[in-house]
């Protein structure tokens, strides 16, 4: 919402609020403006057809016509259920306090709806909440952090804070912010960080104490922060990097691997995958389920881990025929029609 809105519709809220008016001053110290600007916002909202009512005298202001209400909150229904499944939705995006605001909202915005429409929404988020359960709750992140670091990046300003390894004592970092992304039930910053003279990712919930600095900074051209915290993931800090030829086209590896799993790249005899994963095993699972041939250049362990994986299916094909060894076919008791041939 653009700032001056925002702050208009504040006014509206203070006047509802304090149905005896308050004085211009008292407004303009409540919105954080100057007195000429409150009554600017006074004259907008009498242009919105809301009878603002100014009072004159050493000590004037504004109120609301006596028994003015504003009207019921209109929404078509696509618009309320994209509204309060958003607010649904933040309850589980990992800030501090965002499970608090989304219920207060969710329940001034279900106070103005119309009865039919409200009726309706409370079906849907009652049956939601039953159905749904809902995934682990993220890591705790700092709404005040999240909304510092999201300025810097718009208005391209440096920032300072803490930042907290686990295990580690809490470190100064110093960052240009290109982006924030919300990943997999976290949030991350990624830009240049100036102590490692490189482009870095920085998890929020591991923030504190996030400043604005003086100067500005240059994102580079076509940086895409989503694809650049993807790609870090797919080669993160897990224990074993691996790396295997797939005898496929790129096109086709792309459609079935996403770019949080492993990195792709062209390759002469295919596309080479190469990931950091915690256990071998889920990766040899995962190569045997694509269905293609390939190649693992290393680590030799995964090489033991994919033939470990193909004893156990010979076992299990195996077992099979053992199991019904001498046992006829399900139909073989059938009576089987000839076929006639048609000359």
């Amino acid at each position: 919402m653009p700032q001056p809105l925002g702050r208009v519709l504040g006014l509206l809220e203070l006047l509802q609020a304090g149905p005896a008016g308050h004085t211009v001053g008292r407004l303009a110290e409540r919105l954080g403006v100057d007195e000429r600007t409150v009554r600017r916002y006074a004259a907008h909202l009498t242009d919105l057809g809301i009878p603002v009512e100014s009072r004159r005298g050493r000590y004037g202001g504004y109120a609301l016509a006596p028994g003015y209400r504003l009207p019921p909150l209109m929404l078509t229904d696509d618009e309320a259920v994209a509204v309060l499944l958003g607010l649904v939705a933040g309850r589980r995006i990992g800030l501090s306090g965002a499970a608090a605001a989304a219920e207060t909202a969710l329940a001034k915005i279900q106070r103005v709806l119309p009865r039919v429409l409200r009726a309706r929404t409370d079906a849907l988020l009652s049956t939601l909440d039953f159905a749904a359960g809902g995934p682990a709750p993220a890591p705790s992140t700092s709404t005040g952090t999240l909304l510092t670091l999201a300025a810097a990046a718009g208005e391209r300003r440096p920032v300072a804070f803490a930042y907290t390894k686990p295990g580690a004592a809490p470190a100064g970092r110093r960052l240009d912010p290109y982006g924030l992304v919300f990943h997999n039930g976290k949030w991350f910053v990624t830009g240049h960080d100036h102590d490692r003279g490189t482009t870095r990712t920085f998890r929020l919930d591991r923030i504190g104490a996030a400043e604005t600095l003086d100067g500005t900074f240059d994102v580079p051209a076509g940086f895409d922060p989503g694809a650049h915290v993807a790609a870090g993931l797919a080669t993160g800090a897990w224990r074993h990097q691996v790396s295997v030829l797939l005898h496929t086209d790129l096109d086709q590896a792309r459609r079935r691997i996403p770019p949080t799993v492993a990195t792709l790249t062209r390759a002469p005899d295919g596309v080479r995958l190469t990931a950091r994963v915690e256990r071998l095993e889920g990766m040899a699972q995962m190569l045997a389920g694509l269905g293609w041939d390939f190649t693992v250049e290393f680590p030799g362990e995964l090489r033991d881990e994919v033939a470990a994986l193909a004893a156990r299916l010979r076992t299990a094909a195996g077992r099979g025929a053992t199991d019904h060894e001498g046992t006829p076919p399900p139909d073989s008791g059938r009576r089987r029609t000839p076929s006639r041939r048609h000359g």
